[in-house]
């Protein structure tokens, strides 16, 4: 398995196997296909994450539940996707929301990264053509279970678990999407978004370890993460294996689920 985020140097050294994968994906209504319409890294194709990296959304499971794995295998096989591909995902945000795609691809055995520094990382001129590729070979491959989290493992003492939601959201001060503002009680903040720098570039491997180490990961500990949707916690398991501790476990209904129960919600820090 390659390393979780990656650089440019890797992608055209292994350009004969990366794929470039654009996952832009805003809150604040734009759509991700218009801008990468406008412009996107050569060759790159263009994944949505509303229709290719989540399912038909019902309430009670939150607003980006998984797809069923034969789902997530027929629309990556039609994007010209297949087992042996190396996927390289980025948007402009500093990769917290191509981290859904790549979390994805890693967690069942397939070869995928982040690209380090996004859309910015090249300095070539963008492309605003689709590339045509040939429909891939992709196995449908279950979730594994030992990389998901449901919501009884998001409220047990047993694991550490991660909110990677903007503090404001975390504390409960604003709840811009969701039924109700708050957090998981027992939950500690890790805002995802403070894994890059300002330059949209990751932390290096030790400060990413602080970072975690201060909300109390130690090497034994199992961590759970979640966020809004389950999309932006996948940017803080891809950052816990760059930091060099063991896979976590992705809550996917996150608090657009749980918010939905009558379950307490806490606030404050």
């Amino acid at each position: 398995m390659i390393d979780p985020v990656v650089g440019p140097d890797f992608v055209r050294a292994h350009s004969d196997r990366v794929v470039l994968a654009d996952v832009r994906y805003y809150l604040d209504g734009r759509s991700g296909r218009a801008a990468y319409e406008g412009g996107h890294l050569p060759g790159a194709i263009f994944v949505d994450l509303d229709t290719d990296l989540a399912a038909h959304a019902e309430p009670a499971q939150g607003r980006h539940p998984l797809p069923s794995p034969e789902a997530f295998a027929e629309r990556m096989a039609d994007l010209g996707l297949s087992d042996d591909t190396i996927v390289i995902g980025y948007d402009d945000a500093g990769g917290v929301m191509a981290a859904r795609l790549v979390w994805m691809l890693r967690a069942t055995g397939h070869d995928a990264a982040l690209l380090d520094g996004g859309l910015d990382a090249y300095r070539e001129k963008l492309e605003t053509a689709t590339p045509r590729r040939a429909r891939g070979s992709f196995e449908a491959r279950p979730w594994p279970s030992e990389r998901l989290a449901d919501v009884e493992d998001a409220t047990s003492a047993e694991f550490v678990v991660l909110d990677a939601r903007q503090p404001e959201r975390f504390r409960g001060e604003t709840e811009p999407i969701d039924p109700r503002a708050g957090h998981i009680p027992g939950a500690r903040s890790l805002p995802t978004r403070e894994n890059v720098d300002a330059a949209g570039l990751f932390l290096p491997p030790a400060e990413l370890r602080e970072r975690f180490v201060a909300v109390g990961v130690t090497d034994g500990a199992t961590v759970v993460s979640y966020c809004g949707s389950g999309v932006t916690a996948c940017h803080n398991l891809l950052a816990l294996e760059r930091a060099g501790f063991a896979p976590g476990r992705l809550y996917p209904g996150s608090w657009s689920q749980y918010s939905a129960t009558d379950r307490p919600a806490a606030t404050g820090d």
